[in-house]
């Protein structure tokens, strides 16, 4: 069975997600009175706006621009033969100019885009390139970035939840606003401690399966090593907090790494290497 770590992980992760939703509901439908269809026609609406939002956010706030095929036709190939050997449809192609060389995918498998930065063109090999946008084509054949909104969109409400409950259940004076605000947050943080580490499982899944891709590790180890390498030295980029969740690259130190939506680069790089 493909990916049966993955699978066991998401079960476990739905299964915690899925209790703290039924809490969220349950607190909802007590205190505002609402039934149990309104509560999950809005929360399927609600993640559904955040989807289609978050997705247009991301192309946005990178300024992503559409990928010549008469400029880069030979991407266009390479992304063209991977797509068909994964068995999912080829996903539009955008260029970004992130200030650091570094690529995102967003979308599912019928609707998918790739952003590759300027920066990483110019700076990898044609086979880094090529593990590099095997490694986002894994992402969307693996449902990635849709279970990452599905995460986010859970964590939002039962934070929401958790605000109105406490705003509600108070005196209804400025001490209750501030307590529910950091409520609120903590709750979201609570819940996202968990999509945060399937998240840095799923960037493990998608190195070993862009190298299954690509004939070996090596090309996207070195793909890898220069990105972080460039990463570190860059002062300015153009790369937000939500999108760099989505890139190939992002890390954190210390207990930062419980937040991190990727692993240590020196781990994906040994596992790469073995």
């Amino acid at each position: 069975m493909r990916h049966l770590g993955l699978k066991a992980r998401m079960a476990l992760v739905g299964s915690v997600l899925f209790v703290f939703y039924a809490v969220a509901a349950v607190v909802a439908m007590g205190v505002f009175g609402l039934s149990l269809p309104l509560v999950l026609v809005g929360s399927v609406g609600f993640v559904g706006v955040q989807y289609k939002l978050g997705k247009w956010m991301a192309l946005r706030s990178v300024g992503a621009e559409d990928l010549p095929e008469d400029r880069f036709s030979d991407i266009h190939r390479r992304v063209d033969a991977l797509s068909r050997e994964m068995g999912i449809d080829k996903p539009r192609l955008m260029v970004a100019r992130m200030g650091v060389p570094n690529a995102f995918a967003v979308g599912r498998k019928g609707n998918g885009t790739v952003v590759v930065s300027e920066e990483l063109l110019h700076r990898l090999e044609p086979d880094e390139v090529e593990a590099v946008l095997a490694h986002e084509l894994a992402h969307i054949r693996n449902r990635d970035v849709v279970m990452m909104v599905l995460g986010q969109g859970v964590a939002s409400i039962v934070a929401i939840v958790a605000q109105w409950a406490v705003l509600l259940t108070g005196d209804n004076d400025l001490a209750d606003f501030f307590l529910a605000i950091v409520v609120g947050q903590i709750t979201q943080l609570l819940v996202m401690l968990f999509v945060f580490a399937i998240s840095r499982y799923r960037e493990y899944v998608a190195d070993a399966d862009a190298a299954e891709e690509v004939g070996g590790g090596e090309p996207l180890a070195t793909a890898l090593e220069k990105i972080s390498r460039r990463s570190e030295r860059a002062d300015d980029t153009a790369v937000d907090a939500q999108v760099n969740a989505l890139c190939i690259f992002g890390e954190k130190r210390g207990l930062a790494k419980l937040f991190a939506t990727h692993p240590p680069v020196e781990k994906r790089i040994e596992r790469l290497r073995a």
